[in-house]
């Protein structure tokens, strides 16, 4: 099925193609290369980025009085994080298999690379690891219940939505429901994985 939603969606995931090419070219720009997860530096940018590190002990006695008191509300997020983390690799490991939906790869959303920047102190790191890990585990988490959507209830909203997805343009529009009938419980669509890469 086509529509003219489905071609806005598709111009959108070619922009996001577009886009990780830009990223790429920030590599020469900033003088470094990525060697399966590890980022090599050059040695002139390594210099630069431990010369522009400020201390832990800036770090800590310049926070604000707001931000002293916020960090208990930030931190205790790790705790419902962790335990979504375990409940969607329970949810992979039954259902998902179940459906024969392809497992979301956590290695793919759980990226830990910030801790290797020259200019972060140890206290910046921590705080970089734990902002990594909630931010990460929360897409993972869109992105695993996405797939099960798609299964189970694939049908574009009527109504304003403020983002779109990867595998909204296999949703059946909301009116249509012979395109739903095609799309409910199908596992079809899913080898479009394996061209998307």
């Amino acid at each position: 099925m086509n529509s003219r939603i489905n071609k806005i969606l598709e111009d959108i995931w070619n922009k996001k193609k577009e886009l990780k090419g830009e990223y790429e070219k920030l590599k020469e720009k900033y003088g470094f290369r990525i060697e399966g997860r590890k980022i090599i530096w050059n040695t002139d940018e390594v210099l630069k980025q431990k010369n522009r590190k400020k201390s832990a002990w800036d770090t800590f006695f310049t926070a604000t009085i707001f931000e002293i008191l916020s960090m208990p509300f930030i931190y205790s997020m790790i705790v419902p994080a962790v335990i979504l983390d375990l409940f969607l690799f329970m949810f992979q490991q039954t259902a998902i298999r179940l459906y024969k939906i392809p497992l979301v790869k956590r290695s793919d959303y759980i990226v830990f690379d910030r801790k290797q920047l020259g200019y972060l102190n140890w206290l910046q790191k921590i705080n970089c690891l734990y902002c990594s890990y909630v931010n990460w585990i929360f897409q993972y988490a869109v992105e695993v219940w996405w797939r099960t959507e798609k299964y189970w209830c694939p049908i574009k909203a009527a109504t304003k939505k403020h983002w779109s997805h990867n595998w909204e343009k296999f949703f059946a529009d909301y009116w249509d429901i012979d395109w739903f009938k095609e799309e409910f419980h199908s596992i079809e669509k899913f080898n479009w994985l394996k061209r998307k890469k």
